[in-house]
């Protein structure tokens, strides 16, 4: 019998989960979730690399929870915890970061973007926030990662730091495997179509929350920028269209050539419309269940709890055999 496979994912509380994350993470949840056994963390410990609200970080987190569980993660065979509950996390992170040179860090696109975005506050853990993600994969002897195309620099340094750590102690992690979705592993901007959508844009119309109201929805679609050759086919010269015909291919389950079929001859503005509304109908299931969940926070606090607990012993029997490697007196 094929041994099951563990699949690790996080997702920062960081603000608002957007359409962006939800095509290039948060629906293949539950579909890589039944390749094997899931385990899903909302890291809350990443999230204080930048300042926060000590009161919207706590909310946060409880909203992320939501979201996983809302996008169909069953909490039954898969794990779904708060990070800063497992305190593994950061006893591994610490050692890791013994076995991480400084070098690899520095070239990590993301902490140069981070320190251009936060020049006042370029703190050490926003240096080695990659080697904490890291420790959370390799904690699980984790097969398979999935991962956006803005995290796969991270996820192939915590395999080289795997590897040279098994080179100087022998086999203790198991090297994970990317997954990163074949369409829609990037959405952009609604309203800059060669940025990446983030939820940290200043302009909301750049964006769509996966909890937003269909009306919202569609209003920010039909002002999505494109171009005014008004011709829809998908091509690196038309980055707005070719945008929204991936976003269109993804929420409707047709290919990109059916999309562009489907629409030609047609109006920019009847395009827009009709994604918009692919959007909305797609993410009402989610977000009616997401509501649900929010105002059961007894239940919420349960999963995670147990979750937790779980995590916990599943994260020790690694970390005790790394620190019976590197030389620690056992507890």
């Amino acid at each position: 019998m094929e041994e099951q496979k563990i699949i690790f994912s996080g997702i920062q509380p960081s603000g608002t989960i957007t359409l962006g994350n939800y095509i290039g993470a948060v629906r293949n949840w539950p579909l890589v979730s039944e390749l094997g056994f899931g385990i899903f963390s909302v890291v809350d410990m990443h999230a204080i690399t930048v300042r926060n609200t000590p009161a919207d970080l706590r909310a946060r987190t409880l909203s992320t929870l939501a979201v996983i569980l809302a996008s169909g993660v069953d909490p039954e065979k898969n794990l779904v915890f708060i990070q800063s509950h497992v305190p593994a996390h950061a006893e591994l992170a610490w050692i890791l970061n013994c076995y991480t040179m400084f070098g690899e860090l520095g070239r990590m696109t993301q902490f140069k973007d981070k320190s251009k975005q936060h020049a006042d506050n370029i703190n050490a853990g926003l240096f080695t926030y990659p080697t904490l993600m890291a420790a959370d994969i390799l904690l699980y002897n984790t097969d398979l990662v999935p991962v956006g195309v803005d995290q796969k620099q991270h996820l192939e340094l915590a395999r080289n730091i795997a590897i040279r750590f098994n080179g100087i102690y022998g086999d203790v992690f198991k090297i994970p495997e990317g997954h990163i979705p074949q369409l829609g592993a990037k959405i952009m901007s609604l309203s800059s179509p060669d940025k990446k959508m983030s939820k940290s844009d200043p302009n909301p119309k750049s964006y769509i929350s996966i909890t937003e109201g269909k009306d919202s929805i569609i209003k920010k679609f039909k002002s999505a920028v494109t171009d005014s050759d008004n011709k829809i086919e998908f091509s690196d010269t038309k980055p707005g269209i070719s945008n929204l015909l991936t976003i269109y291919s993804v929420m409707t389950g047709c290919t990109v050539q059916e999309a562009v079929s489907r629409f030609d001859g047609r109006g920019y503005g009847e395009f827009k419309l009709a994604v918009g509304e692919a959007v909305a109908d797609g993410l009402e299931p989610l977000r009616q269940k997401y509501e649900y969940f929010m105002q059961n926070k007894d239940y919420l606090e349960k999963i995670y709890t147990e979750s937790a607990d779980k995590a916990c012993r599943l994260s020790y029997r690694m970390l005790s055999k790394v620190q019976k490697k590197i030389g620690f007196i056992k507890k």
